[in-house]
């Protein structure tokens, strides 16, 4: 399947965030990626499980929800990567310009969340439950969302490494809260980042079958 890579500059309130896309010939859903503490668009774990999800027919966005200055800033404090708020605020305003701009027509939307970013993605998918279908965790702290995880309506996978114990706890509590359909995969061998031989393959394989299995249909009605 053909596919073409741009680089884009997405607004998002009173900032423009730089952003990577991958457009397939005929996509069949486009995924916005929400990166974890610390990370960035570049981050090797997400441009890898991107690139496999384009070869499954999935468009991709891969986009720094923080600006240079404010990295700056949070490289020093780590406070901005735990601001959920501020990060959905984001992912919010990048599935409007996604809805509005069509890059990639009118292919339905998910969110793939990693770390803190999975909790940004929780409560992005609560604010805009008709337009975020789906939504896959990778190592999140979804536990983070707080009161939104009972507004979501995307149907949502966690998927956690089993050496991973605390984030394991901490997703099944997020699991229980959740009111859309959801489901919790522990990955066998894996730790927090999944940079185990094959764990980062499976990630990848799980998030693709679940954003195609679920990007074409109407999220849930609560």
């Amino acid at each position: 399947m053909g596919e073409r890579g741009s680089e884009v500059t997405i607004p998002a309130g009173r900032v423009e965030l730089p952003a990577d896309l991958l457009v397939p010939a005929e996509p069949v859903g486009v995924v916005l990626f929400a990166h974890g503490s610390g990370s960035s668009r570049h981050s090797p774990r997400n441009v890898a499980v991107a690139h496999q999800l384009d070869r499954g027919g999935l468009g991709t966005v891969l986009v720094d929800l923080l600006t240079a200055v404010e990295d700056e800033v949070d490289a020093e404090t780590a406070e901005l990567r735990f601001d959920i708020g501020l990060l959905a605020d984001r992912l919010a305003a990048i599935v409007d310009w996604l809805t509005v701009e069509r890059p990639f027509g009118g292919a339905p939307i998910g969110i793939f969340g990693a770390s803190t970013g999975a909790a940004a993605a929780l409560v992005a998918a609560a604010r805009r439950p008709e337009t975020v279908r789906a939504v896959v965790s990778r190592g999140g702290r979804p536990d983070l969302a707080g009161a939104a995880l009972g507004q979501v309506r995307a149907a949502t996978l966690l998927l956690v490494g089993d050496l991973d114990e605390q984030v394991i706890t901490l997703n099944e509590q997020a699991l229980s809260r959740l009111a859309a359909p959801a489901e919790l995969r522990v990955v066998p061998g894996a730790t927090h980042l999944f940079s185990e031989p094959g764990t980062l393959e499976q990630v990848a394989e799980a998030t693709g079958d679940w954003f195609r299995g679920h990007l074409h249909t109407q999220p849930a009605r609560l």
